[in-house]
């Protein structure tokens, strides 16, 4: 939650930041790409460091990194400095979801690792930016927008030294982890699972796993709109509607609760179809049907719709998206059980790589033409591909293939 709530604040805080450095809505945008440049290339380079030296070093390192990068942002000075600035944050956020998924196939068993992957990936993203919009323009009223930054800084700040007693690898490295939770934790992993580290990644396995890039494909397609209204949706609704800041904190919210909603809907319709039909295609089944229907949502906004209508359309839009929300991690460690981290590296680099285009795309939309018709249009098409992919082209794991899913919360099985 940390982790969104620092990369999303910087949309809240647009006018005045633009303002004191100089930015137009197409250097917004480029802003905004940046940080995903950083982001694509650590989240890849991640998996095999988490999967090497353990979810709680990366993450310290990582909390740290991008605490600092919050507090100097701030301190930037001007375009160029909020370019370094942003590819510094987004490299220090990005081992975040992998190391996630490396603590939840470690300490948890396979029967209750996805509800709490669907609450990581979904639930918790759409949550920090539910509650983002008023936290962030409040602290904006009584702080200013500099001081929102350093509150944040320090907020990271705190969850490091919270984890730094708390948290580590495995069940065997923790003190207080009895002998009985770990046999039972033991009990529902396969050996592989236990260990805290794997000397090397198998790049070829995972670089030729047809399952993995058709899910990187569907992650970019829910991406691209993901980023597009995280970064611009606080400045459609002040532009095109005459919004103050706090009206903008206050009306923002709608979507992103309509993303909790449908990260909950989508963790049970997995549980139930998987644990009917034992097919890991049916992942893809909903997840290509939600993204299908999520990329619909968006037709009214392309015209110029009433402020109820836009925020309909897009909450229905970023609800539907986010049923998705948590099927990414476990569809990723379903197509590479020994390898988790790399593999949720790859799909959130993929993940990244929509954060790069989509705000500059944006960006570049609105400065040139006024509207954000064309932007919404696009995030529509690429739904639309994104969800043709994983429902026409995924496969289910034959018997030859080494396979070990990963059920979301009341199942295990093998296929």
């Amino acid at each position: 939650m940390i982790n969104y709530i620092d990369r999303s604040a910087v949309s809240f805080a647009v006018r005045p930041l633009s303002e004191a450095f100089g930015l137009n809505a197409a250097a917004y945008g480029v802003i905004g790409g940046v940080f995903s440049i950083g982001y694509m290339v650590f989240a890849f380079l991640s998996g095999p460091l988490v999967d090497r030296f353990g979810p709680r070093n990366v993450l310290l390192g990582s909390i740290l990194i991008w605490s600092v990068a919050t507090a100097l942002t701030p301190l930037a000075g001007g375009f160029a400095g909020l370019l370094l600035v942003r590819i510094l944050l987004g490299a220090g956020e990005a081992p975040g979801f992998p190391a996630a998924t490396r603590v939840a196939s470690r300490w948890l068993p396979a029967t209750e690792r996805g509800k709490a992957l669907a609450l990581i990936g979904g639930v918790a993203v759409s949550g920090s930016l539910l509650i983002s919009g008023p936290i962030i323009t409040q602290l904006i009223h009584v702080a200013g927008w500099r001081g929102m930054f350093w509150i944040l800084a320090v907020l990271g700040l705190a969850w490091a030294g919270v984890a730094f007693a708390l948290l580590r690898n495995t069940p065997a490295e923790h003190p207080r982890c009895s002998p009985e939770e770990r046999a039972h934790i033991a009990a529902g992993q396969a050996e592989s699972e236990g260990t805290a580290r794997e000397a090397r990644v198998d790049w070829r396995a995972i670089l030729t796993n047809r399952n993995l890039w058709i899910t990187g494909i569907g992650y970019f397609a829910w991406g691209f709109m993901f980023w597009g209204f995280m970064y611009w949706l606080p400045e459609f609704l002040a532009k095109s509607y005459q919004l103050s800041i706090r009206q903008v904190g206050a009306f923002s919210v709608a979507p992103w609760a309509a993303g909790v909603v449908g990260a909950l809907l989508g963790g049970l319709l997995v549980d139930r179809l998987y644990a009917r039909y034992q097919r890991v295609r049916t992942r893809f089944l909903i997840m290509g049907t939600a993204l299908l229907l999520s990329g619909a949502s968006l037709i009214p906004i392309m015209v110029s719709p009433s402020l109820t209508t836009a925020l309909v359309s897009i909450s229905l839009g970023v609800g539907l998206g986010f049923v998705t929300g948590g099927i990414w991690w476990v569809a990723a460690i379903d197509a590479a059980p020994t390898h988790p981290g790399a593999a949720a590296g790859f799909a959130d680099a993929a993940f990244a790589s929509s954060g790069i285009l989509a705000p500059v795309v944006m960006g570049f939309i609105v400065h040139n033409t006024g509207t954000f018709g064309s932007g919404f249009a696009l995030m529509s098409a690429l739904a639309v591909i994104g969800a043709l992919a994983m429902l026409l082209f995924t496969r289910e794991p034959g018997h030859g293939e080494r396979h070990a899913p990963v059920p979301m919360t009341g199942d295990r099985g093998a296929s």
